[in-house]
C-alpha cells in the first residue's frame, strides 16, 4: 500500500492537485496561462509527503524549480523540503519520475532564470518585489 498523501490547506491548490488526481493528468492545469507540474515532496519537519503544484520550466529532460512565493521575502515552505529531501517524483502530464534536486547559482542558474522567466514571465516581477535571489533548483533524472 502506498504512503497517504496530505490535503493542501490552500483551497486553489488543492482543487488543481484534485483535477490532476482525478484525470491523472497535470495537462491542461494552468496558472494565470502557464502549465504547471506536480511534485510530491517529503516534508522537511513532518516527513509527511505532500503535493506541491510548479510552473513547469523544463529542458532537455531535466526541470527548473523556482521558490518565488510570489516575491515574498522568505522562501516557501517547500523549498526546505527539498533541501532536506532533495530526491522525489515529478509528475509532466501523464509521466512521473523520480529526480534529484539541486541548488543552482552562477551562470547555470543565470540560464534556468531566463528560462524560467520565459515559460512564466512573472517570475521577472517577483524578483523586483524582493531583496532576496529567488533560489532556482535543477531536478536531475535519478
Amino acid at each position: 500500500m502506498s504512503e497517504q498523501v496530505e490535503t493542501n490547506p490552500t483551497d486553489w491548490v488543492r482543487e488543481q492537485i484534485e483535477r490532476i488526481e482525478e484525470t491523472g493528468t497535470t495537462e491542461g492545469i494552468t496558472v494565470l496561462g502557464s502549465p504547471i507540474v506536480l511534485m510530491t515532496l517529503r516534508g522537511a519537519k513532518s516527513g509527511k509527503l505532500r503535493h506541491t503544484p510548479v510552473m513547469r520550466v523544463e529542458h532537455d529532460g531535466h526541470y527548473g524549480v523556482v521558490a518565488s512565493k510570489g516575491g515574498a521575502d522568505e522562501h516557501p515552505v517547500w523549498y526546505h523540503n527539498i533541501v532536506a529531501h532533495p530526491e522525489f517524483t515529478l509528475q509532466d502530464g501523464r509521466e512521473t519520475k523520480t529526480y534529484r534536486a539541486r541548488l543552482v547559482s552562477g551562470e547555470e542558474r543565470a540560464q534556468w532564470w531566463e528560462r524560467a522567466v520565459a515559460a512564466y514571465p512573472s517570475y521577472a516581477e517577483y524578483q523586483e518585489k524582493t531583496d532576496r535571489e529567488i533560489p532556482v533548483f535543477v531536478l536531475d533524472p535519478v
